[in-house]
């Protein structure tokens, strides 16, 4: 009984374990890629949601502005390389889809090392679903995304 107890106390005194990384690519390598040509660092300017991601939680705020991106208060260096083609913090980042009022987007990097869907207000409504066929056709596995 006593060892019992004791086993209980140590566990409850256990810092939770890291999340394990995922077994599988976020993106199969053999699928095709692109980036949105017309997509630009002055598109993106302001205020975003993450409403699904894998390398980004969702609910993260994002700030856009002055070749930064701010997550949650943690600004990162942002620059563009053209066509929908990005560097964060040195790392590639792709647009792979935003929506012709810039209310919605699909982000990833092409080694599939993290993608997220954002919105302005967190309420993509249908463009949520457009995200997901863009992000399925460049070979994202959609069920690793936390939503």
């Amino acid at each position: 009984m006593r060892g019992l107890a004791l086993l209980v106390l140590l566990a409850a005194c256990a810092r939770p374990a890291d999340p394990l990384p995922p077994s599988v690519p976020v993106r199969n390598p053999a699928a095709p890629v692109a980036s949105q040509a017309n997509a630009s660092l002055a598109r993106f300017a302001g205020d975003w949601v993450v409403v699904e991601g894998a390398g980004l939680r969702p609910g993260a705020r994002l700030r856009i502005d002055n070749g930064l991106m701010t997550v949650d208060g943690r600004p990162q260096p942002l620059s563009d390389e053209g066509t929908g083609r990005f560097r964060l913090s040195g790392d590639p980042l792709w647009v792979h889809w935003l929506d012709a009022d810039n209310r919605t987007a699909a982000l990833g990097s092409p080694n599939g090392g993290r993608v997220w869907i954002m919105d302005r207000n967190g309420a993509p409504g249908e463009r949520l679903r457009a995200a997901h066929e863009i992000l399925t056709w460049y070979g994202y596995d959609l069920s690793q995304l936390e939503r």
